[in-house]
């Protein structure tokens, strides 16, 4: 096989996968039951027109199926049809006949590489087993097109859909990256932190005792905070280049949010800041900065933006709020994606959508100690 043929062949069924039947499904062969009953007793010209209604009716199921076995919904469609077609004398006439292209749709949309060639070598047997029968050039090119048509649309949506799946990995491992920047320099602060104590320890066993204890109790603390922080991000990776030198922000920084508006950014923080592990407080401070740079760029007539930051024992909250006009859930694009991710890398979550009362609200809730092993 050619480079093109075979990658065709080789490609895997289309991510994210589809779900293998959702409560439309269900109505649409609700609807389309009756509407084939309909058809036939309004279309008396349509020859074999009850052979063809209980036919089409019988190959209703293959919808429901038809994401979950694109290829093999569409060839048992097709199939069933070819052999009633040859016995009759005709293909069928029935407009409700159309719901074939809707298991041609699902063979290009969801199927893999096998299954797409194999939906084209079945309708184009199909479409020549329709030439035997009676038929005109303008039947035939109208088949064509619309088959064309159909495949064109799938192959295109199947395409934007694996560009964003893959656009949003590529935002999940850059903020993976970044995390693991951050966690460089944590960690970096609390190493030098043992290796001073250590070596004063040792310049101050023999002469002060009780100062080289002190020294060890700092270096099992410092070790202690190490270890828990680097647990907390096990198994994130980052890339090797060249670390950021500008130290990690957090809480204390949120302020540099409200210099850019408008709209306006009013920030809140309530609790004991200097206990809070620096991964937390770099986590609250860019969930923040993700939400209000949302807020400013798709919160319609919005004039203030409250970032909110709860400090409690074991939790962190933070809600961000915009004031603008409300807006309907939309499906999350890549800030909202990192935010997600981030929250969730830290043991934490974090929710995005349109607030009570009118607005958007982020609201993300973080471990205070940072997360476990």
């Amino acid at each position: 096989m050619t480079s093109p043929v075979r990658a065709l062949w080789n490609t895997p069924a289309a991510v994210p996968v589809p779900p293998a039947r959702v409560w439309r499904d269900w109505v649409l062969v609700g609807v389309l039951a009756p509407l084939i009953v309909v058809e036939a007793a309004l279309r008396p010209e349509v020859p074999a027109r009850w052979v063809w209604a209980v036919t089409l009716a019988a190959l209703l199921p293959t919808l429901l199926w038809r994401r979950a076995r694109p290829f093999t919904m569409l060839a048992t469609a097709f199939a069933l049809s070819s052999i009633v077609g040859l016995v009759v004398g005709g293909d069928p006439q029935l407009f409700t006949a159309a719901y074939f292209l809707i298991l041609l749709y699902a063979a290009m949309r969801w199927g893999s590489g096998r299954a797409m060639a194999g939906a084209g070598v079945v309708v184009v047997v199909g479409w020549f087993v329709s030439l035997l029968g009676p038929t005109t050039s303008g039947d035939v090119i109208g088949s064509v097109a619309v088959v064309v048509s159909i495949s064109s649309i799938a192959v295109a949506l199947r395409w934007r859909a694996a560009t964003r799946a893959r656009e949003l990995d590529r935002v999940r491992l850059l903020e993976r990256e970044q995390l693991a920047r951050e966690l460089h320099d944590t960690v970096a602060h609390h190493v030098s932190a043992i290796a001073i104590q250590a070596q004063a320890g040792t310049v101050l066993a023999a002469a002060d005792p009780d100062a080289a204890t002190q020294a060890l109790r700092v270096i099992e603390d410092e070790a202690a905070r190490t270890l828990s922080e680097m647990r907390s991000m096990v198994r994130v990776l980052r890339e090797s280049d060249e670390a950021a030198q500008e130290p990690a922000p957090g809480i204390a920084d949120l302020d540099r949010l409200a210099a850019a508006g408008p709209p306006a950014v009013r920030v809140t923080v309530t609790g004991d800041v200097g206990a809070l592990p620096s991964p937390i407080g770099a986590a609250v401070f860019r969930i923040a900065q993700e939400a209000v740079t949302n807020a400013r760029r798709h919160a319609r007539h919005a004039t203030l933006v409250d970032v909110t930051v709860r400090l409690d024992p074991d939790r962190v909250r933070l809600d961000v709020r915009d004031d603008g006009e409300t807006t309907a859930s939309a499906r999350p694009g890549f800030g909202i994606t990192g935010m997600l991710e981030r929250a969730t890398m830290l043991g934490g979550s974090c929710t995005a959508g349109p607030a009570p009362g009118g607005g958007w609200l982020v609201a993300a809730e973080l471990p205070a100690t940072g997360a476990g092993s």
